[in-house]
């Protein structure tokens, strides 16, 4: 069997019957709540800041603030005093990140979502941070990964996680391939993963699916999710932004990954590298929208007038 990355898949058209792609519903569900995109900046801190993170919350953006070098308890000691509508954080594995979860669970802090946010996510690490988190906030929703198998999603699935970010080595600014050769063509992985959750008993627990790394085009976003993702995260397009909190020379931005020594500060165990990107001269906000027009228009080759539509579109190897 062939292992196939975005690039190496063409989608299919189909017969469509709407009269105007501005009419397409791009929202989805996260959750108890509904987003205008599928698309998620991904939570590095060259990508997302807490000021952006504000904006897209208020705008009806789902978001996921990055772990680097924050105050994680004072931004959701500030987000409730504040009512943001949606307060999303990421944490790690390690004994400061158990302490904070006691602490929003003991303080009764709303924490909407949790991202459990790790390299190699199918481990034993993963599942004592998740039974931890159950224990605390039981009412938040809980996103782990990253993973690449169906049994790394149904290991995180039985420990708790409502959402699995899937994806390893396939990020523009990740090394994992290159430094330990493991890694999954995106679109397989995805497709692969997706056909077996849904070989589960009707009963069984489905989480959502979140495409992580890979993307390199907004046509990719509506190749992740024929593949069968429900989510799609996105580093380098949102890095690209005029207002990205990535460091901008003369028209550059320098996007690193969330395991390089520029982000960690130190040079063990790195598995990222710096990425030097043209800025795309749009705002966060211009891009968001661009990206919706695209997943419009993509919909309606899909021959219908929302996401659905895509879960069923055909596709072909090129």
């Amino acid at each position: 069997m062939k292992y196939l990355k975005y690039s190496d898949v063409a989608l299919v058209p189909r017969y469509s019957t709407i009269n105007s792609r501005s009419i397409i519903d791009t929202s989805t569900n996260i959750g108890n709540c509904k987003y205008n995109l599928p698309i998620i900046p991904a939570n590095m801190k060259c990508v997302i800041d807490k000021q952006l993170a504000h904006w897209m919350s208020h705008n009806n953006y789902f978001y996921i603030m990055h772990r680097f070098g924050i105050d994680n308890l004072q931004f959701v000691e500030d987000a409730n005093q504040t009512s943001l509508p949606q307060i999303s954080i990421s944490i790690g594995v390690k004994p400061e990140d158990y302490v904070l979860v006691r602490k929003l669970g003991e303080q009764n802090l709303r924490v909407d979502y949790i991202t459990v946010d790790i390299a190699h996510g199918h481990s034993e690490l993963m599942g004592k941070m998740l039974f931890w988190i159950k224990q605390y906030l039981p009412n938040t929703t809980i996103i782990a990964g990253n993973v690449a198998t169906y049994d790394g999603v149904y290991y995180l699935t039985q420990c708790g996680a409502d959402i699995v970010k899937v994806g390893i080595g396939q990020g523009a600014a990740c090394t994992t391939k290159d430094k330990t050769g493991f890694t999954m063509p995106m679109f397989t992985c995805i497709n692969n993963i997706r056909k077996q959750l849904n070989g589960q008993p009707a009963h069984a627990k489905r989480p959502l699916i979140i495409a992580d790394g890979g993307i390199h085009s907004n046509g990719d976003v509506a190749k992740a999710i024929v593949a069968g993702a429900d989510l799609v995260m996105a580093g380098g397009m949102f890095a690209q932004c005029s207002d990205s909190p990535a460091d901008d020379i003369n028209g550059t931005k320098v996007y690193f990954g969330s395991a390089s020594s520029e982000n960690k500060g130190h040079s063990n165990h790195i598995e990222g590298k710096v990425t030097l990107m043209e800025t795309n001269q749009l705002s966060y906000a211009g891009k968001l929208r661009e990206i919706t027009q695209d997943l419009q228009s993509a919909i309606s080759y899909a021959g219908g007038n929302n996401l659905s539509a895509l879960k069923t579109a055909d596709w072909i190897e090129v």
